[in-house]
């Protein structure tokens, strides 16, 4: 029962930047559960770790020392492959939005499905219109990014990182590019999303005015989760 409860649990995590005698740590026995469902906002003063931790539970990075385990698979030890299967089951928003210019924004969604290999290009297209009505740019769909605002380019950001119903959405200062009503119309919109798909949020924000959002908020500082 345990173990399809949490999403992530975290174990004497460190983690440390450079070699030998230059060798630097940068995370210190980081412990962290996440359940399914649940938000948790991470706050701190920049270089406390948050960053570093936040591509760790992503599987951007390898573990080093201790324990990461993503729906009860331990990271580890495992191979590239593995990290790239477990990238698979995550959803990701940035406060840059990543999206390619060159795309509208289904074909930014739709970039997503197109990573599983269970889908067809009509069901990923299909899908893709879906969540972007969902999250009110119905119609905006052949938009290409230049002809969309701050939080419209957000929110095609957060279609893409849940149509493919991730487990666990990792977001790194989501809000920091826009203003405040549409800041808050962002992280309306991803607790809305997630509480339907019963997916687990991680947000790192220095914005206090989301703080609210929260079913929990930890506090990094250097390289210490604060509880």
């Amino acid at each position: 029962m345990r173990q399809s409860n949490f999403i992530l649990e975290i174990t004497k995590l460190n983690h440390y930047f450079g070699t030998t005698k230059l060798r630097n740590q940068i995370l210190f026995d980081v412990n962290l559960m996440i359940k399914s469902g649940e938000i948790v906002i991470m706050t701190g003063p920049s270089g406390s770790g948050k960053t570093t931790l936040l591509t760790l539970i992503g599987a951007l990075r390898s573990v080093q020392e201790g324990s990461l385990k993503f729906i009860g698979k331990e990271l580890f030890g495992v191979s590239n492959d593995k990290l790239v299967q477990v990238r698979r089951q995550i959803g990701y928003i940035f406060q840059a939005h990543n999206l390619l210019d060159f795309l509208t924004a289904r074909q930014n969604v739709q970039i997503s499905l197109e990573l599983q290999t269970n889908i067809s290009q009509w069901e990923a297209k299909i899908q893709s219109e879906a969540i972007l009505d969902t999250v009110k740019l119905g119609n905006r769909i052949n938009y290409y990014p230049s002809d969309l605002s701050g939080g419209q380019k957000q929110r095609v950001a957060i279609a893409r990182a849940l149509v493919s119903h991730p487990k666990l959405v990792l977001a790194d200062e989501p809000t920091a590019a826009l203003d405040s009503k549409s800041g808050r119309d962002v992280v309306n919109l991803m607790q809305e999303l997630a509480k339907e798909q019963n997916c687990a949020i991680l947000i790192v924000t220095h914005d206090n005015r989301i703080l609210d959002i929260a079913d929990r908020i930890i506090q990094m500082e250097d390289g210490r989760l604060i509880k």
